[in-house]
């Protein structure tokens, strides 16, 4: 059964979510909002929204980051009878023009891990972008390939059993480090992934919650982590990869 729905972790972005929701429901798509302990305003606009039908709301009293909120909403959406998840940005930085093709992917490949391989457009930070080409080279070497062509997109459709049962053993970052984080410990373990362009864009009046030192300093101490534990794994990952 392929029963897909939206996990969108929010963290006071009032005014960009509800054109998200909106564009996800015109295509079909049931909507998990995870509110990340937001100020009361947001909180007020997300419970508007989860007065809509196929629009399901979590809160969680306090702020766990973008990684803890995604995990409690893939949680969530498994509770709710759904077998995969496309994680959305809650910004609109994500092209929702490109749902169609990823749920459909999906439903054609769904054991596979859908993720979206960024096309960016002149409004990317520059620090950002630079800063991405360091964490691909580690999570190639951390992850003893180089199947992840870029592990930071947030663009991705979940089978949510074999990622549920990685969160359930692995405590994992909660924050910017969730998204690489999560694809390499999923390629230690041979899940399949598939990768489909799709474009990003950086509103110029958006708002971002990426701290440049802190969330840096996370990431970098993730691959550390994230290195050694790839030395301790690496026969059994390459034994697993050769016996497939």
């Amino acid at each position: 059964m392929h029963k897909p729905c939206a996990v969108i972790p929010v963290y006071n972005h009032e005014d960009a979510v509800p054109a998200v929701v909106e564009a996800l429901l015109a295509g079909g798509l049931p909507c998990v909002l995870v509110d990340d302990a937001s100020s009361p305003a947001c909180a007020a606009v997300l419970e508007q929204l989860a007065s809509r039908e196929q629009v399901f709301l979590i809160r969680l009293a306090l702020n766990q980051g973008k990684g803890g909120a995604v995990m409690a909403g893939l949680r969530e959406a498994s509770r709710l009878g759904f077998s995969h998840a496309l994680q959305v940005d809650a910004d609109g930085q994500h092209d929702l023009r490109d749902v169609d093709n990823f749920i459909a992917s999906s439903r054609v490949h769904p054991e596979a891990l859908i993720c979206g391989y960024p096309q960016y457009d002149s409004s990317v930070p520059k620090g950002r972008l630079y800063a991405r080409y360091l964490t691909h080279v580690w999570v190639w070497i951390n992850s003893l390939s180089l199947q992840i062509p870029d592990s930071m997109c947030g663009f991705r459709v979940y089978p949510l059993p074999p990622v549920l049962a990685l969160i359930d053993s692995v405590k994992l970052g909660k924050r910017m480090d969730f998204d690489p984080e999560v694809l390499v410990r999923l390629a230690w373990r041979n899940q399949p992934m598939r990768w489909l362009p799709t474009k990003v864009h950086y509103p110029t009046d958006g708002l971002s919650h990426f701290r440049l030192l802190h969330d840096n300093a996370l990431i970098s101490s993730m691959h550390t982590r994230l290195f050694f534990g790839m030395l301790l794994r690496a026969p059994q990952i390459l034994w697993r990869r050769w016996r497939a």
